[in-house]
């Protein structure tokens, strides 16, 4: 059964987690993305529970999560803040870090600066900072796919998503195959989290210096140009395994070249069957690679 509990941390920020498994057991967390919520980890968890502690918190504005109203306080360093504080309240470094979309940008980060805090990592769909920082200024076709975070920055975004039953949200999902996991059930979780606001989510691009550039904001290609991302601050120091979808349309296959530069110690497992939303389409996938990664051989 999945136990749901506020997690109330030193620095002032709650999040709203998700855990169950035995607390005894290896200890994994789970990181979600956007446009969805701690629930999408469910089955996962659900599929781990007899043998893994599984604790998967709903990022800073997110569900019943704190959610600052600055947008400043959605840039990585408050929500690695964040995971950091809980990792340490939950009992201290976890065996495995499981990240997808935006959880894996707050995951490619800690596992750079504080890989202290875990003892592997695993990248679902999510960029690597370098390589999307490198396809961003050099591949048309990783602008296009990635056109769509300018409109998710605009000010009205909130009220143009949550229009007509989330119309213009749907289509995430269903876009890359979502119709044969997103049913009734499904829909009506994501209704209901997305009711709550979407403020919070749509702040994480709103802070974001990776974005493409925009013909209306000669600012964010300033920034993409000028911005400097060193090795020492994103290069793994973790065994770090990704699983990559690459039915995925919004992150494109450039995206893994060269990665080893700053993953050293990488396995990377490409899926040609699945999309950017792996997590929902196949998570038997993705338990079969958290026990890969929990296994001492």
């Amino acid at each position: 059964m999945i136990e749901s509990f506020p997690a109330v941390l030193p620095h002032g920020i709650t999040l709203s987690c998700r855990a169950c498994g035995p607390r005894l057991a290896p200890r994994v967390m789970l990181l979600h993305g956007f446009p969805e919520g701690a629930f999408a980890w469910d089955a996962v968890m659900l599929a781990l529970a007899a043998e893994v502690r599984c604790i998967a918190p709903n990022l800073r504005g997110f569900e019943r999560s704190s959610a600052p109203a600055e947008v400043e306080a959605y840039r990585p360093r408050h929500l690695m803040q964040d995971i950091e504080a809980l990792i340490l309240q939950s009992g201290g470094p976890v065996d495995l870090l499981v990240a997808h979309d935006w959880g894996g940008a707050v995951a490619w980060n800690l596992a750079a600066m504080r890989p202290e805090l875990m003892k592997r990592l695993l990248i679902i769909n999510s960029p690597h900072p370098a390589t999307f920082l490198r396809e961003l200024r050099t591949n048309p076709a990783q602008q296009a796919a990635s056109a769509y975070m300018n409109f998710l920055c605009r000010p009205d975004a909130e009220a143009l998503l949550a229009q007509n039953d989330f119309a213009r949200l749907w289509p995430f999902f269903e876009r890359m195959g979502g119709l044969a996991w997103l049913d009734d059930a499904r829909r009506a979780r994501y209704r209901e989290l997305w009711s709550v606001g979407l403020t919070g989510g749509l702040n994480l691009y709103r802070a974001s210096p990776l974005r493409p550039p925009s013909p209306t904001d000669p600012l964010v290609e300033q920034t993409l140009r000028e911005l400097q991302l060193p090795d020492t601050l994103t290069t793994s120091r973790v065994p770090t395994s990704v699983l990559w979808g690459e039915a995925d349309h919004a992150l494109l296959p450039g995206l893994l070249q060269g990665l080893e530069h700053w993953v050293p110690d990488l396995r990377l497992t490409r899926v040609p069957d699945a999309s950017h939303w792996i997590v929902h389409e196949q998570p038997q996938r993705v338990v079969d690679e958290i026990r890969r990664c929990l296994s001492p051989c």
